[in-house]
């Protein structure tokens, strides 16, 4: 069903990010990503301390393909 849609104001919006205005039957974004993060790496707030002596992350993937994105929908 159609539909009247007034004024839009969009500031930004994100490399996999999806605007739609109107119909639509199906939307879905394609993306994928591999985070490696070491001990303290995701801390946030105020006044944080982390003592991080001896601190290795193993960023070594066996596999090459952890999601594969052909034919994902």
């Amino acid at each position: 069903m159609p539909a009247y849609v007034g004024v839009i104001n969009i500031v930004s919006v994100g490399s996999s990010g999806v605007v739609n205005v109107g119909d639509a039957y199906n939307i879905f974004p394609k993306s994928n990503a591999q985070t490696y993060a070491g001990a303290g790496s995701f801390n946030t707030g105020d006044n944080v301390t982390v003592y991080n002596n001896k601190s290795i992350s193993n960023v070594y993937d066996q596999d090459q393909v952890d999601q594969p994105m052909v034919g994902n929908m």
